[in-house]
């Protein structure tokens, strides 16, 4: 059964002369969503058609970094780029602009009830559309803040863009979100987590320097 739902996860905006712009590998899960629709088109040409979220805010934020202008978030440029793909005439399309993290991305998601009235299993699962090196910590984040696991849970990978190792975060969040479900608590092991590393980089810089 095709996911009748997917969370399409951001990978960061850049300035440009114009203002903002989705980067490569944001772009290149904008593709891979739109290409996963129209491989199952004669799917949901009898059902209802698929729910699709764009997921991000601005990642720089834990720096400090102020938010881009209305309209120029992640999910913003995400969904723009989507529909003027025309994924739009296809499917019911939809942002949330608030996130700083992958974390945050599933907790707002929730808080903006973009899930609601959709129940998720192995006959129905979630579709994650992200790339190959993003997704197995997606899925570990999807357990906690969904308790969706295994089956529930579709990959949906993206190619081009970015190649990336992501395996220090998966296994920082691992370690780090050990014991915890509930989104306050995840939240707040996120932030302290986040604190240390900054801590740690600018000791790594100043020892770099001296």
């Amino acid at each position: 059964m095709p996911a009748t739902v997917l969370l399409v996860f951001g990978r960061g905006v850049v300035r440009t002369d114009d203002g903002f712009a989705l980067t490569a590998a944001s772009t290149a899960r904008v593709l891979a969503a739109a290409a996963y629709v129209r491989a199952h088109e004669p799917f949901f040409a009898r059902a209802a058609a698929p729910r699709i979220v764009f997921t991000g805010g601005w990642p720089e934020a834990s720096e400090g970094t102020a938010p881009p202008p209305a309209g120029a978030r992640e999910g913003d440029l995400m969904l723009a780029a989507a529909q003027s793909a025309g994924l739009g005439d296809h499917a019911d399309l939809h942002a949330e602009t608030r996130s700083r993290s992958t974390l945050e991305n599933l907790l707002h998601t929730v808080e903006d009830r973009l899930l609601s009235g959709y129940g998720f299993g192995a006959t129905r699962p979630l579709g994650l559309v992200s790339h190959a090196w993003h997704l197995p910590r997606v899925r570990f984040l999807a357990g906690k803040v969904l308790g969706l696991r295994g089956p529930a849970l579709l990959d949906v990978p993206a190619t081009g863009g970015e190649d990336h190792n992501d395996r220090g975060a998966l296994l920082a969040a691992r370690f780090g979100f050990a014991g915890v479900r509930r989104a306050h608590h995840l939240l707040r092991r996120e932030r302290r987590m986040v604190a240390v590393l900054r801590a740690t980089e600018q000791l790594r810089r100043r020892s770099s320097r001296a």
